[in-house]
């Protein structure tokens, strides 16, 4: 009886709906609507409806489908602080997409071929031991929410009946580590942190961006799959923001709910409880079971077609289906990686370079005699992070340093950690490449010289002329090992996902056969003993499927590089150490358990002992030292902050950030980037990784001393602040206009982020049971240029969103009393600005 009452009500809510279902949809079979709604939907010729597959990827540049602008990592954007320039870079991806789909026979298009973009993330990037914290664009949630609406407005174009692109701000909602537990966490979040921290950036990207699509995420809120939460998907999201878009799932989040979350008990009760929560489209394959739940009454068809309609809403929208065109299908192959799109690559990396500290040193003299240390100094997978295209021209930082100062000495000083491999650098490598087309190392080859073997060949070709399907390389020359010990040597090839076959690779020493991978990947490391000195190198590469690629990367003895580090350092007039992370450590779900990291996560914030001992020989030499950190999240730089002269945050910066790196150190790009994340001093500064809870997280909430400050970062010029002019009393629900005026008071050109933070009146602040206490709230910002005597006039307009407060119970209202308002470089005691105080009468209510 239950059971015919729920589908009683489901069958009249859908009713209503009916009318606006795709006619298309009328002549359907059940078994075909079920398999139009899963990622990789099989095409109905009678309907003019080819085969598309949805998962596509353009977190900072059309990813996983060959030659693409690669754009500084998504936290490097974050920290440029110009949703402009964001705009600009989304604007890029989907020319890019366009481009490359309309260079497709009409037809089917497989994964990473479509025009549904799941990007951007902007998830809260909570804790800095999350390793996928580095695609989200920090950890507030108006600055969050900013650059998300800003990216999908760039992604989906100015007209709203034709996008560009669709884009789907991911993953829906409190998601963010642990990696290891992602298919099957639960959290527990206080009505107050689900609408203070992680709820406003998909709110604004949905509502103020109008992203066309969303993605929910694997985990589960108290206990319900967020992929199954009609409290989330149907109430919030559908009925109180008012948003009618299309939901998406995480890969296999739908199988998800019954083999990890066991919410249902299979995958037809699991499909059905995650469409009735409305939940369109399946990432994966367990909507399969969705004729099976209509047949055995857990879902009504009507349900389906509902669904059904909002997915192919988006196929007539976006073209190629149905018989529909659209006006971005002129967007030709030539729009590829154009030399605008790498002059706004080298614009972005720029930007995001964020000077946490600097005694002077900087910006060196371009007459200097440099010494450049350090793992992450000559590395393509530092530049590119995750989700990325294949950079045609990648930029490392020791390759720029080398074009700007000449003949610098190099030495790669230390791996990212103990045990972790790292590519074998150009001291000590002397390489010629012979490319052939096909597989049989036959025929005349493409002849080179191979600086390092390190190289992303995404659906792409390794030479001008050959084949990107279907080729064969061989290296041969000479290895130099610095110093007599055990090496580990290891072939890495990035694999693909989900294909079929994965590229063979051999690897020889001395005429000696050591490594052997039929493709299986299981005979791709090995130790090896070598003598200090050169010995013969060989190594073969047959690329005949989807596999992205080959790194030779080893673990030296380190302190055969250490000294080698110092060595470099002998004749030097300064010493530039480029430390951090790699994706090798921090990512998605990876497998490594290495001290400090464990599945992508990390389980320690410092930087690791390796690095660290590889700084503290630098400083011993007396030569002044500067330390430049790529990573995709902070890091805990004491003993840096301690000793080193300057440090520059360079993230994984894209496929020029090593020029940009170049441009900031030499003074050419003046930096004003900002920190979109708290760097806490220590790992045990923070909560339980699996916590929640906002207590002691974010700037907002945390009542420690941090090394730096969200918001932090300086500049090789001075600003100053005059007194704000506004309106000093307001009433509850009043707009609140403020006109701030900065001034460039130094002698160079530069930036200057103007940021706005609000503390509300005490009342408001009181927390309910274990709710955080709020600090401070950045309620706007915007990034001027100033000449040097230039003074900007600069206007916020602060809403009572913006100034509500969230009670213990979720709401949203505006308080009254006095308010402070901090207008500056950076939060409140962080460079210049100035406190003033405004007072609201009244309370007003704010929706959700």
């Amino acid at each position: 009886m239950k059971r015919k009452i729920i589908l009683a009500a489901l069958l009249s809510a859908t009713s209503a709906q009916a009318q606006t279902v795709d006619p298309a949809i009328a002549g359907m079979t059940l078994d075909e609507k079920v398999a139009q709604l899963k990622s990789g939907a099989p095409s109905i010729p009678r309907l003019d409806l080819p085969a598309y597959d949805y998962w596509n990827e353009g977190l900072h540049g059309l990813a996983r489908n060959g030659v693409a602008t690669v754009f500084p990592q998504a936290i490097a954007l974050a920290a440029t602080w110009d949703t402009a320039l964001v705009q600009r870079v989304g604007d890029v991806i989907s020319t890019e997409a366009r481009a490359k789909s309309n260079a497709l026979p009409k037809g089917d298009r497989k994964r990473y071929q479509g025009l549904t973009i799941w990007s951007p993330n902007i998830n809260i990037f909570r804790d800095p031991r999350w390793g996928r914290g580095q695609e989200t664009y920090g950890e507030d949630p108006f600055l969050t929410g900013s650059m998300g609406v800003a990216f999908v407005r760039g992604l989906q174009g100015p007209d709203p009946l034709h996008p560009k692109v669709i884009a789907t701000p991911k993953h829906l909602a409190a998601h963010s580590g642990p990696e290891a537990g992602r298919d099957a966490f639960d959290v527990d979040i206080s009505p107050h942190d689900r609408e203070a921290t992680y709820l406003p950036a998909f709110r604004m990207a949905l509502t103020e961006g109008k992203a066309r699509s969303v993605m929910c995420a694997y985990n589960s809120i108290h206990g319900v799959p967020v992929c199954a939460s009609d409290a989330l998907l149907a109430q919030t999201v559908r009925k109180d923001w008012g948003w009618r878009g299309l939901i998406v799932s995480d890969c296999d989040a739908i199988g998800n709910i019954a083999t990890y979350h066991y919410y249902r008990p299979d995958a037809a009760s699991g499909s059905a409880a995650a469409i009735t929560a409305g939940m369109d489209l399946n990432c994966g394959r367990t909507y399969a079971a969705l004729g099976d739940a209509v047949r055995r009454g857990l879902v009504p068809e009507a349900m389906i077609d509902t669904s059904l309609s909002r997915v192919f809403a988006e196929r007539r929208a976006l073209g190629g289906a149905f018989g529909a065109t659209s006006p971005w299908d002129k967007i030709k192959p030539d729009q590829i990686d154009t030399p605008a799109h790498r002059a706004l690559a080298l614009e972005a990396a720029r930007k995001a370079m964020v000077l946490v500290s600097n005694n002077g040193v900087l910006p060196l003299k371009p007459s200097a005699r440099i010494a450049v240390i350090g793992p992450n100094a000559d590395s393509i997978d530092v530049l590119e992070a995750n989700y990325h295209g294949a950079a045609a021209a990648p930029v490392t930082p020791l390759t720029a340093l080398r074009a700007t100062f000449g003949n610098i000495r190099y030495a790669q000083g230390a791996s990212i950690a103990d045990g972790v491999p790292v590519p074998v650098p150009d001291s000590a490598l002397s390489l010629r490449g012979e490319y052939f087309n096909g597989p049989a190392f036959a025929g005349t080859p493409v002849v080179r010289a191979d600086r390092t073997i390190d190289f992303d060949w995404d659906r792409t070709a390794p030479a001008a002329g050959i084949d990107p399907t279907s080729w064969s390389v061989r290296w041969t020359g000479t290895l130099t090992a610095p110093a007599a010990g055990d090496y580990v040597l290891r072939l890495d090839v990035p694999r693909c996902f989900d294909c079929k076959g994965h590229d063979p690779s051999r690897l020889w020493i001395d005429g000696k056969l050591i490594a052997d991978d039929d493709g299986s990947g299981t005979k791709v490391e090995v130790p090896v003993k070598l003598t200090a000195g050169a010995h013969d190198i060989r190594i073969e590469l047959v690329h005949s499927g989807e596999d992205q690629g080959l790194r030779l990367t080893w673990i030296a003895p380190p302190a055969a590089q250490i000294a080698e580090a110092a060595t470099a350092a002998q004749d030097a007039d300064a010493i530039v150490a480029f430390v951090g992370l790699s994706p090798a450590v921090e990512g998605e779900a990876l497998g490594i358990e290495v001290p400090g990291f464990s599945g992508g996560d990390r389980t320690d914030i410092g930087l690791p002992a390796a690095q660290v001992r590889l700084l503290e020989a630098a400083k011993a030499t007396g030569k002044p030292l500067v330390v430049v950190l790529m990573s995709g999240s902070a890091v805990a730089l004491q003993w840096a902050k301690d000793h080193a002269d300057a440090i520059l945050v360079g993230w994984y910066p894209g496929q020029a950030g090593g020029q940009a790196i170049a441009d900031t150190l030499t003074g050419k790009n003046n930096p004003a980037g900002r920190l979109p994340v708290t760097f806490y001093a220590r790992t045990r500064d923070l909560p339980a990784f699996i916590d929640y809870n906002m207590r002691e997280r974010t700037y907002r909430y945390f009542t420690g001393k941090p090394l730096w400050g969200f918001g932090h970062g300086l500049s090789y010029t001075q600003f100053a602040y005059a007194p704000p002019v506004l309106k000093p009393n307001l009433a509850a629900g009043e707009t609140l206009i403020v006109e701030a005026r900065v001034t460039n008071s130094g002698k160079l050109a530069g930036d200057e982020v103007v940021q706005a933070y609000l503390v509300p009146p005490a009342p408001a602040m009181k927390p309910g049971f274990n709710d955080p206490v709020l600090q401070r709230q950045l309620v706007a910002f915007r990034r001027e240029t100033l000449k040097p005597g230039q003074t900007k006039r600069v206007s916020f307009t602060i809403d009572a969103r913006a100034m509500s407060s969230v009670d213990a119970g979720g709401n949203r209202r505006v308080m009254p009393g006095e308010y402070r308002l901090h207008i500056g470089g950076g939060q409140p005691g962080d460079g210049p600005g100035i406190d003033t105080v405004f007072t609201v009468t009244g309370t007003q209510d704010v929706p959700k």
